[in-house]
């Protein structure tokens, strides 16, 4: 597309830009925002998001709509809505492929629950091209896991888990099964097996307070599997143990260097011999990027296949296309690699918007620095760790209860700042606190 003006010699004719961006996770959906108020508003590029769904919901809250705590009819963005507020465009459809030649990307056809096309295979052109698809569970290739496990990689999981949840309560609250209980496994103790543990165990309170007679405290048994020394690895030791001691008191069993071989209908089995019996298995054990992803479009991958990329978030073999978020392999400075955290595709997000300002204007590129600000672990209404880094302190600080809570919930604020602003996010507070005091405090379907 291209852009004619009228100018003193004649006529001067302004390419505009062709911006893509695919995935609208946390990263993706934040820098199409920033990318439309600065260059869409004035007509400078042209910017499209691509996702195969509908709708955002920030990924650390997915344990929340799973155990029923959030709403997500309340909470979900529309793309298609926000995309017109913040002057992009939005494609639904899945990459399939890059055509780095021609500068173009494939998205799948779309079909209907029936298997019936909407929407045939399509093409993309781009001149630059951000790649935020974020990521998805890693199985490991386990036997039975694709078949027997939930995950909760999307919002499309999460109701599926909420749904079977309820189902397996109302079966329990008809014809109690005293000495068995709902039996719930979870494989993979990190941030998100943690947390779910823990929401369980509100949720159970709300369903007997809803007229679930038989569904109380001891009705519930959690299993934790993790197959390192402890939960929350990435986390210091000191919240880790802190973590394990709490879900330990709420009757959460944890198992930690427990290797799960094979996934059933009925349980796990691990390594040790061990069969753990299981109503619902929700699999949250490590993460990697689509498999379609590996080697795309001659694009340099990883064994995650995560897209290497230089310190100023280009693909390491095409200056045109970034990479933020879970899906970029990116080195910090002084070793390894930059984690996959909310926190690192907000920073990166941020910079990615700069540097693509910069490629556009023909500045030179900065690379990216990761700041470690530290990490939050909430154990529903009982409690919440953490510890905070940052210019006021030397290290970390560890914090717990109602401030640790409160720094929790301002991550998910900061969040739809970079969305929405200071004053639509200050009006979605006050809608949620008045939605708190109308609305259930479990979703009931």
């Amino acid at each position: 597309m291209r852009i004619v003006r009228p100018c003193l010699g004649g006529i001067l004719i302004v390419l505009k830009k062709k911006i893509v961006i695919v995935g609208g996770g946390a990263g993706g959906l934040e820098l199409a925002t920033r990318l439309g108020n600065k260059l869409g508003r004035k007509r400078k590029a042209t910017i499209t998001l691509v996702d195969c769904t509908h709708t955002h919901l920030w990924k650390p809250l997915l344990h929340e709509v799973a155990a029923g705590s959030l709403d997500d009819d309340v909470d979900a963005l529309s793309y298609l809505a926000h995309a017109h507020d913040h002057h992009f465009s939005f494609q639904w459809g899945r990459l399939t492929n890059i055509n780095r030649e021609r500068q173009t990307l494939q998205l799948a056809q779309i079909c209907d629950e029936h298997g019936v096309e909407l929407v045939p295979s399509r093409e993309l052109t781009y001149d630059i091209l951000v790649i935020a698809l974020g990521s998805t569970s890693n199985d490991f290739g386990t036997p039975g896991v694709k078949e027997h496990c939930v995950f909760l990689d999307d919002l499309h999981q999460a109701r599926y888990f909420h749904s079977e949840m309820l189902n397996l309560f109302l079966k329990h609250s008809v014809c109690p099964r005293k000495k068995k209980g709902v039996n719930i496994a979870i494989t993979g103790g990190g941030a998100t097996g943690v947390e779910l543990s823990a929401e369980l165990f509100n949720a159970v309170k709300q369903l007997h307070n809803y007229g679930f007679d038989n569904a109380d405290h001891g009705v519930l048994n959690v299993t934790l599997v993790e197959a390192g020394e402890r939960i929350l690895p990435l986390l210091p030791l000191r919240i880790s143990a802190a973590a394990h001691l709490e879900l330990s008191k709420l009757g959460v069993r944890v198992l930690t260097n427990t290797m799960v071989t094979g996934v059933t209908s009925s349980g796990l089995k691990t390594q040790r011999g061990e069969f753990i019996d299981a109503d619902l298995i929700v699999w949250v054990a490590g993460i990697k990027v689509p498999d379609f992803m590996k080697g795309i479009g001659g694009l340099e991958t990883n064994r995650l296949n995560q897209l290497l990329v230089k310190p100023t978030l280009q693909s390491t073999r095409d200056p045109h296309i970034f990479a933020v978020g879970d899906c970029a392999s990116c080195q910090k400075e002084g070793g390894g690699f930059v984690p996959p955290r909310a926190q690192s595709a907000h920073q990166m997000a941020a910079h990615c918007f700069s540097n693509i300002l910069s490629l556009i204007s023909g500045k030179v590129l900065k690379p990216y620095v990761y700041k470690d600000h530290g990490a939050l672990v909430s154990l529903s209404r009982f409690t919440t760790f953490g510890s905070l880094m940052g210019n006021l302190m030397r290290g970390s600080m560890m914090v717990e209860g109602r401030i640790a809570r409160v720094f929790y919930i301002l991550l998910y604020r900061l969040h739809q700042v970079a969305l929405h602003g200071y004053l639509k996010t200050s009006l979605i507070m006050l809608v949620g606190g008045i939605n708190r005091l109308l609305r259930p405090r479990l979703k009931m379907h």
